[in-house]
């Protein structure tokens, strides 16, 4: 009987205030439409690092003819030095931290190097001389790139050391950015929803205030006077969840999937949404039960 009560309370209310209703329902939807894409880019960043970070080599190009650079003051890198790396590389001190070495000699930098820019007419006066041969090492941990990096780096007959970990890390720093960004107006839209929701509450209270004084007389206690109001905020919140849910699902099935589906790159999909979901539905309950809660306990209380 209670809860035929309360339920019959409950969808009164919704029908004599689908204004407000709405305006509930419409600040949770946009609020966890930016939670949830907040929590899909941080996703999205971890998958690349997983897919890149493992592809991470160490680069050491060794001193080319007319090399401006202090470290090749001596001139061309000569054979005894590019043999001297090659040993170093191999050796027990580095076999922690590398797994593979590949040696690219001038005439395979030329041949890449014509291959990539077919297109260029003057690509094909490009010759060997003008090349230089270069290391690539490939890391056990990926984590320890500035390991080998600093053991090559300075040595004799090398130019320079390139990390392509360092050339990622601006990529995922301006994606985390985008994340905090995503966050920061998630949170200003929860704090919204916190204040409107009790507004809402409120005047649907003040709206049935005379209900609610003859539920006080016939010794309702606080409980069955407030809940029907919470679930009023609690409906409306989930149906906002509903459709953030929903149009999180289609951004990533049509548009993601469409603008991505084709490269090697990892993206995120429609079962990381099905994983969001549940945490995008508590938050709504959790959201709409302590704003109508504290909103009640003035306007409701004996």
């Amino acid at each position: 009987m209670k809860l035929r009560f309360i339920l019959s309370q409950t969808v009164k209310g919704l029908r004599g205030n689908l204004a407000m209703a709405f305006s509930v329902t419409l600040v949770t939807f946009v609020s966890l439409v930016f939670i949830g894409a907040a929590i899909l880019l941080q996703i999205q960043i971890g998958n690349l690092k997983n897919d890149w970070y493992d592809k991470v080599e160490v680069s050491a190009f060794m001193c080319p003819q007319h090399s401006q650079r202090a470290q090749c003051a001596a001139g061309e890198a000569s054979q005894d030095q590019i043999d001297e790396i090659s040993t170093y590389l191999k050796s027990k001190e580095m076999k922690p931290y590398v797994a593979e070495v590949y040696f690219e000699s001038k005439e395979d930098a030329l041949k890449a190097f014509k291959k990539q820019m077919s297109d260029s007419a003057w690509a094909e006066a490009m010759t060997a001389d003008q090349m230089q041969s270069s290391y690539r090492v490939k890391l056990v941990n990926p984590e320890e790139y500035k390991v080998v990096a600093d053991a090559l780096e300075g040595r004799a007959g090398v130019e320079s050391v390139i990390d392509q970990r360092k050339q990622l890390e601006p990529l995922f720093n301006t994606l985390n950015n985008f994340t905090l960004v995503s966050g920061g107006l998630a949170v200003v839209m929860v704090i919204t929803a916190m204040l409107l929701i009790p507004s809402t509450i409120r005047l649907s209270a003040m709206f049935r205030r005379n209900e609610t004084e003859i539920m006080r007389y016939v010794g309702a206690s606080n409980k069955m006077i407030q809940l029907p109001f919470i679930l009023e905020g609690i409906i409306a919140s989930l149906i906002g969840a509903v459709l953030a849910i929903l149009s999180l699902w289609l951004v990533v099935e049509f548009l993601i999937k469409d603008w991505f589906g084709s490269t090697w790159i990892q993206i995120v999909t429609v079962k990381d949404v099905f994983i969001l979901s549940p945490i995008l539905v508590i938050a709504a309950i959790v959201i709409a039960s302590l704003a109508s809660f504290f909103a009640l306990r003035r306007y409701t209380r004996v």
